[in-house]
């Protein structure tokens, strides 16, 4: 019979991208073919939310070729911001980081497992580094990182690192080979043929092989970017109250009125009341019974609805129209908003 102690030994505890190491195919690579669409995909959509954030119109390069008889090198890179030169090895080479998943707002990829991920599937089929390369401005040299991921601790590790001269001023490029096939090669152009649909102020030059395709932009405004907005009173649960709550080093008044939208004076008092707490305590010094009594009459008391206009960058009827009939061969177009 195995003794507790016996068992004991063998229990340990692994790291998230240890567990993704064996469970690749949750995020997205369960087959070769699955792998480069899912990584073009993640990559195109960091390059279109960067660009955004950074207000100019994306000019998207995609390129796939085949380098071995089994592996491909996927190449994104973009005309964004950049990434400053720390950040580049957490931003590839770290799972679960990022700075969107604390946000509440549109946009394309939010947990900060994407792009890492697609790093690590690269390592597990052809051993190879991904390599990066990042300019934050004309002033600047552009860095250049070969990165893999100890999948230990989920921590980057850099391969290698220099400084490089580029012809773009500013963006990021990135160079991922892994084993693959372009099976899905028709899937793939039909997936960036509707990206530049939804996206009609970016420009995304693929060249597939050899085969280079032109997907140009419709619009030559820049959408507005949707602004973070604070969370609903109706919308919280107990476990996130008791987390921003133990950081908050306010009163519950000050708590309540700058931590969640549509909370002024007048609603934040109402609540407090309705929980039998005094305004001017520690929001951190509440124990269970008191966040528990405090979160049920955030939730009784009547709130506006969220700012979801500010958070939201919708594309509209006009560009949608303009998309479709850029792309698709249509005899008639027409698009609906809703109110």
């Amino acid at each position: 019979m195995v003794l507790a102690e016996d068992l004991a030994k063998q229990q340990r505890s692994i790291s998230i991208a240890e567990f993704f190491e064996k469970n690749k195919h949750l995020l997205g690579f369960d087959s070769p073919t699955r792998g480069i669409i899912t990584t073009i995909k993640e990559a195109v959509d960091n390059a279109l939310d960067a660009c955004e954030e950074a207000e100019v119109l994306p000019d998207i390069f995609v390129g796939i070729k085949k380098v071995d008889a089994e592996v491909y090198r996927i190449t994104v890179e973009d005309n964004g911001p950049g990434i400053v030169p720390e950040n580049v090895p957490l931003v590839f080479g770290k799972l679960l980081y990022g700075s969107r998943f604390h946000q509440i707002r549109q946009s394309r990829g939010q947990q900060g497992i994407g792009i890492s991920a697609a790093v690590l599937y690269a390592q597990l089929t052809t051993g190879i580094p991904t390599r990066v390369v990042s300019r934050t401005g004309a002033k600047v040299s552009a860095h250049q990182f070969e990165l893999m991921i100890k999948t230990e601790t989920n921590e980057p590790e850099i391969v290698s690192y220099e400084e490089i001269d580029w012809d773009r001023t500013h963006g990021t490029r990135i160079d991922i080979q892994f084993k693959s096939t372009l099976a899905a090669k028709k899937r793939l152009v039909d997936y960036l043929r509707l990206t530049a649909i939804v996206n009609p102020h970016a420009r995304i030059t693929a060249d597939i092989d050899g085969e280079v395709t032109v997907f140009e932009r419709v619009s030559g405004e820049v959408p507005p970017c949707p602004k973070p907005i604070l969370p609903h009173p109706h919308g919280i649960e107990f476990g996130a109250l008791k987390r921003i709550a133990a950081a908050s080093t306010g009163t519950i008044e000050e708590f309540l009125i700058g931590s969640f939208s549509r909370v002024g004076k007048k609603t934040a008092d109402e609540m407090i009341a309705l929980a039998k707490l005094k305004p001017s305590r520690k929001v951190s010094r509440l124990d269970a019974d008191d966040l528990k009594r405090l979160l049920d009459a955030m939730q009784a008391v009547k709130v506006p609805a969220p700012p979801a206009q500010q958070c939201l960058s919708p594309i509209g009827e006009d560009l949608i129209c303009r998309g479709l009939e850029k792309e698709i061969q249509l005899d008639f177009v027409k698009a609906r908003t809703r109110p």
